[in-house]
């Protein structure tokens, strides 16, 4: 269990990217909340449902803990976040710091290449790529060529979704990840990116 002292010192930390070249999807998060910069794991706080929406849409065989989130390069998926520093939520992020996190996110897709680019909540999507009327699911815009791809927010704090809404959402982007390998004809497992000296 964290406590609330070391719920405190975690604000402000950051957490590493899981990344690689070539992912089916990006999975990209508004920022760290502040579980996450204690633990040092993506949507870590208990009642996020963003690794049980990866297990049931099929992304991952089983439901991961967040510590193992080094296993979604197998299943050609990674995490990175708009914006870098934790906080106790994600209101306290402004707008200037979401559009400099995009700019930060397109030089991560130019390096990697993603083939999809799957932004998790609808609100910072808005905000950070400037499209105030922008729905869930595939955007018409692409990013530094990938396909952007709106998911609901998986905060335990987003009263607006049941579990069935975010399987049903993440199904559809296992989709669409399928069929643009399928299309691309490349079917080769992702090299984990060495860690920067």
């Amino acid at each position: 269990m964290i406590s609330q002292a070391e719920l405190h010192a975690a604000y402000g930390r950051t957490i590493r990217d899981v990344i690689a070249p070539n992912l089916d999807v990006l999975f990209c998060g508004i920022n760290p909340g502040l579980y996450s910069g204690a633990t040092g794991h993506h949507f870590a706080r208990p009642g996020n449902r963003f690794w049980p929406a990866l297990h049931a849409a099929g992304f991952t065989a089983r439901r991961l803990d967040p510590s193992e989130k080094w296993l979604l390069l197998e299943a050609r998926c990674g995490i990175t976040n708009l914006v870098e520093r934790a906080t106790a939520t994600a209101a306290e992020v402004s707008h200037a710091e979401l559009r400099a996190g995009l700019q930060r996110l397109e030089r991560k897709v130019r390096r990697f290449h993603p083939r999809i680019v799957a932004v998790v909540g609808i609100g910072a999507y808005r905000a950070a790529f400037d499209r105030p009327r922008a729905a869930i699911g595939l955007q018409k815009e692409k990013l530094a060529g990938a396909l952007v791809w709106v998911l609901p927010n998986t905060s335990g704090l987003n009263a607006n979704h049941r579990p069935a809404d975010f399987a049903r959402a993440f199904a559809q982007l296992r989709l669409a990840a399928r069929t643009q390998r399928q299309a691309a004809g490349r079917d080769r497992a992702p090299q984990p990116a060495k860690p920067a000296s």
